[in-house]
């Protein structure tokens, strides 16, 4: 099982193709000998799609692939030692996953010298502006409503095209300095897009994503890494809210007597207003 993940780890599959390299992992010695039409109907996707998943994880085309396959799925029947099996079910190994994503944010964290840098700043721009579009509009609105707690003006964008430039737009003209962005993959263009705008505002840009390169690192001003755990059909995001929450204590500690006094009052008007369930 973990040669066969070795095969696909690194590559940045769709929610489509980690079915198909699920289903491979799960019935390996059968899947390793099906033909494309017979993988593509047990998987329930199309022949073109099994096609551009081998292309994806680095064969020149299926036939290439399930060659690859074929002698770990040998292997495995014959009880070989090389199979590596753990005993870890899929749920596990995505856990697993994330594990390192955090161990390599920890190892990052060594020097908080960036994440400071970037609270501070982030705490001096009135208004706020953080940006999140499709899939990253969860971890935008997450940060907001924290930040909000502490902050006096955040302003949530989490519709793109000429809507997201208004919005930068309005932050900008009413005095802010600084937009957060989240950009998780799939990543999308109205992302690059909305971050291309905001430079032509005059505003500047943090970054909290996956990517270490390509265009939208290249637009902004500050990008800070943190990985995303990509075991399962969809994206699960443990460092990345970790990053976030790093950020919003670095904006608090930026102005704490600010941050206290907004905390009071917060809390003031949750107990006048009977905000929360006793715990």
């Amino acid at each position: 099982m973990e040669r066969v993940r070795a095969l696909f780890g690194g590559h940045r599959l769709s929610p489509g193709q980690r079915r198909i390299a699920q289903y491979i992992t799960d019935n390996l010695t059968e899947a390793a000998f099906l033909s494309i039409t017979d993988l593509a109907d047990r998987v329930g996707v199309s022949q073109p799609s099994v096609t551009r998943f081998a292309s994806s994880v680095g064969f020149s085309g299926y036939p290439a692939l399930r060659e690859a396959l074929q002698p770990i799925a040998l292997s495995a029947v014959a009880g070989s030692p090389e199979t590596g099996e753990s005993g870890r079910n899929e749920l596990q190994t995505a856990v697993d996953a994330e594990i390192a994503n955090l161990e390599s944010l920890r190892r990052r964290f060594a020097d908080t010298g960036q994440v400071l840098e970037v609270g501070r700043e982030l705490a001096r721009s009135v208004p706020l502006t953080i940006l999140g579009l499709r899939i990253s509009t969860s971890l935008a609105e997450y940060f907001a409503y924290a930040a909000r707690r502490i902050h006096p003006d955040v302003r949530l964008v989490s519709r793109g095209g000429s809507v997201a430039y208004d919005a930068l737009l309005q932050s900008r003209e009413a005095g802010g300095t600084w937009v957060l962005a989240f950009a998780m993959p799939r990543h999308a263009k109205e992302t690059l897009a909305a971050v291309r705008a905001a430079r032509r505002t005059g505003l500047r840009t943090a970054l909290i994503t996956d990517l270490t390169l390509g265009p939208l690192v290249d637009e902004v001003d500050v990008a800070l890494t943190a990985g995303t755990g990509s075991r399962l059909v969809f994206d699960s995001y443990s460092a990345p809210g970790v990053l976030s929450a790093a950020i919003l204590q670095a904006m608090a500690d930026a102005d704490p007597e600010r941050t206290q006094r907004r905390l009071e009052q917060y809390e003031h008007a949750a107990e006048q207003h009977d905000f929360f369930l006793e715990d």
